[in-house]
C-alpha cells in the first residue's frame, strides 16, 4: 500500500509513516477507549443518582443520660476553621487561597454577635473570630495603642462595640464594631480587670487587685460605685471576682468569686441578694468556679474548672442539673473549662445537629482550655 502523507494524522501516529490499515486500526482502538470511558462516566453519574447505601444512625449525647428525660444535648465542638464544616471550593483552588487562622491554643472568654463567635486566646494573645455563616475563621489582633497582651474576656454591646478585659495591660480595651480602637479604661495600677458585663447605661468590671466589681457610666466611663457596698459584711464581700454576667431580665448581677468558691448575686445597684454554692467537690458545691451565665428563665450556669462540669441552678440557688463531666462521653465532655455563654440569637446555625423529636430553645457554649474540643456547643432541648 502507498504510504499516507504526514500531516494531521501524525497526532494519532507515533511513527513517521503509517499504512492505511494500521492507521485505521489505531483509530478504531482509540474510539473504543473513548467509548469505554464514556460508559464508565455515565455509570458513575447513574450511581451518584441512585439510592445511597444505608448509614449508621447518628449518636446523640444527652444530659442527663438515659433513662432520664434529656434536657441538654451536646451539638458540636470546634477548635479551628478546619472543624467548622467548610471545604475548599473551586474558587479557593483557582485563587490559591489558604486558611487564615490556626486552631485555638488556650481559650478563655467568648462572646457571640451578628453571626460570629469571638474567642479570647490567652496564649496566642489575640481573639479568634469564627464566622458561622461563611464557616471561616480570622484573627482580631489590633496593633498600636489597641494592641492586646493578655485578653481574658470579651463582651459585645448591642451596637457591636467590643469590650476586652486585658489582665496584663490592666485595662479594658474598647473597639468599635469595625475593630477600630476607641479607648482604654484604667490607669496604671488602678485596676486589674478580668471580665466586663454590659447594661444599657453601665459597665460592670471585675477588679482582682481590689477584690471588687467597679461600676462605670457607659456614656462617659466615669466610676459610679464599687461592689460590695459594705466591705465589712462577710456575706456580701468578694475575694477574687473573676467572671460576671447580667441576667437577661436586667435585674441581677452574677459574680463568680473564684477565691471564695461561690457565686455572689447582687442587684444592679450593688445590693447583696444571695450566695450560690460553697466550697466542696460534690454537686451544688464549687472547687474552682469561673465562667457564669444566665438564661431568660432566671437559671444560673456556673463553670467549675476543678470538677470540670457546668452546673445549673434555679433562681433560688438550688442545683437542677450538671453536664460536661469527663467520662460520661468523650462527645460533650469539657477539659479545664473556663467560660460559659447562653445565646438565643444563633440557634439556627446549630439546629441541624439536634436529635429528631426535639428543637433547640437556646445555646450554651463552653470553652475548654485543653483537649480538642476548645469551644463546645450544647442545646437546651424542648420536645416537639
Amino acid at each position: 500500500m502507498a504510504p499516507i502523507p504526514l500531516g494531521w494524522l501524525d497526532f494519532f501516529c507515533p511513527s513517521a509513516v503509517e499504512t492505511k490499515t494500521s492507521f485505521t486500526m489505531k483509530i478504531l482502538n482509540k474510539w473504543r477507549v473513548l467509548m469505554l470511558g464514556g460508559v464508565c462516566f455515565g455509570l458513575a453519574l447513574l450511581s451518584g443518582c441512585s439510592t445511597p447505601a444505608p448509614t449508621a444512625p447518628k449518636k446523640f449525647t444527652f444530659f442527663p443520660p438515659p433513662p432520664d428525660d434529656p434536657r441538654i444535648q451536646f451539638l458540636t465542638a470546634f477548635a479551628g476553621e478546619a472543624q467548622m464544616g467548610r471545604t475548599r471550593g473551586f474558587s479557593d483552588f483557582v485563587t490559591g487561597e489558604k486558611k487564615t487562622a490556626n486552631p485555638l491554643v488556650k481559650p478563655y472568654g467568648l462572646a457571640l454577635h451578628d453571626g460570629k463567635i469571638y474567642v479570647c486566646d490567652t496564649v496566642a494573645h489575640n481573639i479568634e473570630v469564627f464566622d458561622l455563616k461563611k464557616k471561616r475563621a480570622t484573627y482580631f489582633e489590633p496593633q498600636g495603642e489597641g494592641k492586646l497582651r493578655l485578653p481574658i474576656n470579651i463582651s459585645i454591646d448591642a451596637d457591636g462595640t467590643r469590650y476586652v478585659a486585658d489582665t496584663m495591660r490592666q485595662q479594658v480595651l474598647i473597639y468599635a464594631k469595625d475593630g477600630t480602637f476607641v479607648a482604654a479604661m484604667g490607669k496604671k495600677d488602678e485596676l486589674k480587670p478580668s471580665d466586663v458585663a454590659i447594661t444599657s447605661d453601665r459597665l460592670y468590671i471585675t477588679d482582682l487587685n481590689n477584690h471588687a466589681v467597679k461600676v462605670f457610666s457607659k456614656a462617659d466611663r466615669k466610676l459610679l460605685f464599687a461592689i460590695p457596698l459594705d466591705e465589712k459584711n462577710d456575706k456580701e464581700k468578694l475575694f477574687l471576682p473573676s467572671n460576671l454576667a447580667v441576667d437577661n431580665n436586667g435585674k441581677r448581677l452574677l459574680v463568680s468569686d473564684t477565691g471564695a468558691n461561690r457565686v455572689q448575686v447582687y442587684d444592679l445597684d450593688g445590693k447583696y441578694l444571695r450566695t450560690i454554692g460553697q466550697q466542696g467537690v460534690a454537686p451544688g458545691l464549687f472547687a474552682r468556679p469561673k465562667g457564669v451565665a444566665a438564661d431568660r428563665a432566671g437559671l444560673t450556669y456556673v463553670v467549675d474548672a476543678a470538677t470540670q462540669v457546668v452546673q445549673i441552678f434555679d433562681a433560688a440557688g438550688r442545683l437542677l442539673l450538671f453536664f460536661g463531666q469527663a467520662g460520661a462521653s468523650t462527645r460533650g465532655e469539657v477539659v479545664l473549662p473556663a467560660a460559659v455563654k447562653v445565646d438565643y440569637d444563633h440557634v439556627n446555625y446549630f439546629q441541624k445537629y439536634v436529635a429528631p423529636g426535639y428543637r433547640c430553645e437556646y445555646l450554651i457554649l463552653v470553652t475548654s482550655q485543653y483537649g480538642g474540643q476548645k469551644v463546645s456547643v450544647y442545646g437546651f432541648l424542648k420536645k416537639i
